[in-house]
């Protein structure tokens, strides 16, 4: 019979409006994360969002604001055991730093609705939307700037392997994709890779480069006929 008692349909209304609001800006902010094919997308960041909702609402009418306030501290630790499983760490690179990030900002939009702090939930979640987008193109353009650094050096190199016989051809491939990715080839080498192959080696003239955009363009270079292998690698020195 308590199950009967607990049912209240003034706060049930209030439920679903606080869920609805976790619900609808989660999706906003997954649906930029799904647009960009990252780790945690569309309906990780839904799911996020409306779970934090759920049990800051539940511990909002149990046992009210400072059950709640309690609640929303469990939030904020245990969302950091879900974001650290997004990041990774591939050939000398760390991935996955934003997206953890972007689960915890969904987490915080979703304690907000929850709360039901609808206009707060709003605010944060046209922040995260923000930090993710507005700042892109100023990210961008910081990393292609080299590091005048004299005790690290890094350096990303691309690395190529085809035939001698389409070496030139391949080549050309190479500098107009390195070109139109903004990456200024610093230095190039070719190597004799076997007893008929090539290896081509371009070092990029800049330090810092996004790993998301060189993943993208060694693709496209694997799936030139001609090329035989593609691939990128990040090393520094002292």
């Amino acid at each position: 019979m308590e199950a009967i008692n607990n049912i209240n349909l003034a706060s049930l209304a209030d439920t679903v409006i606080s869920l609805g609001t976790a619900f609808i800006l989660g999706g906003m902010i997954g649906f930029e994360r799904q647009y960009r094919q990252r780790t945690a997308g569309l309906r990780t960041n839904v799911l996020v969002a409306v779970g934090a909702a759920i049990f800051v609402d539940m511990a909002n009418r149990l046992n009210g604001h400072e059950a709640a306030v309690h609640v929303v501290a469990y939030v904020v630790s245990g969302i950091g055991f879900l974001g650290a499983g997004a990041i990774m760490r591939e050939q000398g690179n760390v991935r996955g730093l934003n997206t953890a990030a972007t689960l915890w900002g969904s987490a915080a939009v979703g304690a907000c609705a929850g709360a039901d702090l609808i206009l707060e939930a709003l605010v944060a979640a046209i922040f995260v939307l923000a930090a993710n987008t507005l700042l892109r193109p100023m990210v961008n353009r910081i990393n292609r700037q080299p590091i005048d650094t004299p005790a690290v050096e890094v350096t990303n190199t691309v690395y190529v392997i085809t035939s001698r016989e389409r070496q030139k051809e391949v080549l050309d491939i190479l500098e107009q994709a390195l070109e139109q990715a903004e990456y200024p080839i610093g230095d190039l080498a070719i190597h004799a890779f076997g007893e008929d192959d090539v290896e081509i080696e371009a070092t990029l003239a800049a330090t810092s480069v996004n790993g998301d955009d060189l993943d993208r363009l060694v693709q496209m270079l694997k799936e030139q006929p001609i090329i035989g292998q593609a691939f990128w690698s990040l090393s520094t020195s002292e």
